[in-house]
Order: C-alpha cells, then structure tokens, then sequence
C-alpha cells in the first residue's frame, strides 16, 4: 500500500542493548536528530516488538526518536520470557532507558497495548512526560479481554472459529487458559503452532479489508512467539494494572495526568480495540484531543490512521 504520508526510510544513529533485571536485556535504538525533541515509541501486544516502519511516524530532522522492543519482545533477550514480566517492570524498564540515554521528559506514542503502556508510565511519571500520541486506544479492562477473545466473532467468525478450532473441543471452554499451557510449553512443537494460530487470528482482524500482507507479519515466529505467550500472559493476570473494582483501572488514574496535553487517533471500524474504549478515556481526559478515522480498523498503518498520526505528532512541535 502507498506510504507517501509516513517520512521517509531511515535507520537509527544509535543502537544498544541494556541489562534489565531478572537476566533480561533490552534492545534499544536511537533516530533521527540527536538534538531533537525526545520522543518514545511504544509498540503493541504486549510482545510484538517493534519495526523499522515505527520509525517513519516522526520527522526526523525535528524528533530524537527512542524505540525499543520491551521485556521478552522483537530484539530484547531472552525471546517470550515470562520471568519478571508485568507492567509494573516495563514501567521502571523504560525510566531505567530514560537516565541510560540522559534525557529529562519525553513525548510517549503508543497504540494498542502501546497506549496502554503509555498511560501506566504516565501515572506513574507524571514530570517526565511532555504529552502522548494514542492510537486504537486499550485500558486493558476484563470487558475488552473478553471481547478479544470472544467478542471479535460478531465480525470476525471465521478468523474466531479458526482461532478456537485449533484447540481440542474439550479445551475450548476456556480458550485463554488452553492456549496459556501451550505457549509455556518448553517444547517448540507445542508452542510455536500455538503461538502462530493466535497470531494469525490477531493479524486477521486488525485491519478494515483483508491483507495478506499483514497476517504473514504476524505469521512471523519471532513475531508470533513474542505475541502471543506475553499476551496470553498479560491477559491472565488482568495486565497487571490497578484493580477495576477497586481502583477504577487505568481511568482511576487519570487525574494525576490530566494536564498532559494528548491526541488520541481511533479507527472507527477497530474491532481489536473498539472505539468506545477511546471514547471513555477522551471523556476522562480534558486536555485529550479525539481524532476518529471513518475508514480504518486497529492497524496503525492503515492509510487514514497514518497519516493522523503524523499529523498529531506534527501538532507537538510548538508544544513545549
């Protein structure tokens, strides 16, 4: 598909890997101008990594880009590991990166679990952020848990059947439970066809018209591994984040934030996160701006979602 609106092809002027906790090592990396206005790429999954089109969402003779594959994800070692995994080590992984790379506050630019991720990191360190990029916004709430797993049936059946037929018909009455066994086997046979099947069933639903192209990324076993078992993981253990019943979620949190200045891009027709999720936190965020794109499903690179992203980082140049 076309990507003239996304800058052009670069690659980074810096690389690295950090020594984390717990034996894990993150890969990080550096683009764009070393002088420019920090900003922080947050990838999706949690465990999908990230790409080398990520980088093009920013100019870069403006942005010091920072991306990174978090715990378990893409480049980061060890590949799917589950050891010290939750959101609350991501959160001290990043600031960790943040004094590893001198800087002081940053702009976060995250979709899907990315935004997610985005908004536990804010709550957390508030005074290090200069305001958030959103995209197919997920608070990771038990409604939108079950929706993934079942709920994507409604438009997706065939990809939901797909998704659930994998599994023996005595299994299928706790889909999520099922494929966690299977993604934690040690055995490569067990895990890899396990980890493909929900990666596919991800990818086939993440945009507004069918792409091949996209379900053969998600295909990927590198890819798919990292997904899926960080995924099925996270989703196990409500994602890690404040109690909804108790704490309100991420939502309870949003008070401490809410001068953060914020744009919010959502696909109308996003059927991995749906646009009422975004809804509810544009609602709760008085300093958010809501962009909703009338032809475009959960996948950032669809075409009306990416040129709204460009366009919302592009409006953060003269907020400083």
């Amino acid at each position: 598909m076309p990507r003239g609106d996304l800058f052009p092809e670069i690659g980074p002027f810096e690389t690295g890997y950090l020594p984390l906790t717990d034996g894990h090592v993150m890969y990080w990396e550096q683009v764009g101008n070393p002088r420019g206005m920090p900003a922080l790429f947050l990838h999706g999954g949690p465990g999908a990594g990230a790409g080398a089109v990520h980088r093009r969402f920013f100019d870069p003779s403006f942005w010091r880009v920072i991306i990174f594959d978090q715990r378990g994800a893409g480049r980061s070692r060890p590949l799917g590991s589950l050891e010290a995994n939750t959101t609350g080590h991501l959160v001290r992984d990043i600031e960790m990166l943040r004094i590893h790379l001198g800087i002081d506050r940053w702009l976060l630019f995250g979709g899907s679990w990315g935004s997610t991720l985005a908004l536990a990191y804010a709550q957390a360190n508030p005074l290090r952020v200069t305001g958030c990029v959103l995209r197919g916004v997920f608070l990771g709430r038990r409604e939108e848990v079950d929706w993934f797993l079942r709920g994507l049936g409604t438009l997706f059946p065939d990809a939901q059947a797909a998704f659930v037929s994998f599994l023996p018909e005595r299994e299928r009455s706790d889909v999520l439970g099922a494929y966690l066994r299977r993604l934690t086997d040690p055995d490569p046979a067990i895990h890899m066809p396990a980890a493909r099947a929900w990666s596919i069933y991800e990818g086939s639903c993440s945009t507004l018209l069918p792409s091949p192209e996209t379900v053969t990324s998600f295909a990927q076993d590198r890819t798919a591994l990292g997904l899926a078992r960080i995924e099925a993981h996270y989703f196990a253990h409500d994602l890690f984040l404040p109690d909804e019943r108790t704490e309100g979620g991420l939502l309870g949190g949003m008070a401490g934030i809410a001068h953060i200045p914020a744009e919010i891009v959502q696909g109308r027709y996003d059927v991995i996160c749906p646009a009422r999720t975004a809804f509810d936190l544009a609602a709760a965020w008085p300093s958010a701006r809501l962009t909703l794109v009338p032809d475009a499903g959960h996948s950032a690179l669809e075409p009306g979602v990416r040129r709204a992203l460009v366009a919302a980082v592009e409006r953060f140049r003269t907020a400083r």
